[in-house]
C-alpha cells in the first residue's frame, strides 16, 4: 500500500485558505484592511502581553538584545 495517502488531519487543523479579489474596488479595499485593522487591535488588547512575549521568544529575544542599533527600543513597542 505505498500509494495510500495519509488521512486527513481533523478540521480544527486544517489551513485555512483565503481568497482576495484582484477586482476590488478602492473603497472595498478599504473597508477589508480596516476591518482587519480593527480585528488585530481588539486581539492586541485582550492578548497583546501574551503574544508579545510570544514574540520576542520566537525571535529569540528573551535575552537582553546583542546589538544596540537604532530604532531597538522602538521595535520592542511594536507588537508585529
Amino acid at each position: 500500500m505505498s500509494g495510500a495517502e495519509p488521512p486527513a488531519p481533523p478540521v480544527h487543523a486544517r489551513p485555512i485558505t483565503v481568497e482576495i479579489s484582484r477586482f476590488w474596488s478602492p473603497e472595498e479595499a478599504l473597508a477589508v484592511f480596516e476591518l482587519i485593522d480593527d480585528i488585530r487591535d481588539k486581539i492586541l488588547a485582550l492578548h497583546g502581553d501574551h503574544l508579545r512575549e510570544a514574540l520576542k521568544d520566537q525571535r529569540g529575544r528573551g535575552d537582553p538584545p546583542e546589538s544596540s542599533g537604532a530604532g531597538d527600543a522602538a521595535d520592542e513597542d511594536r507588537p508585529f
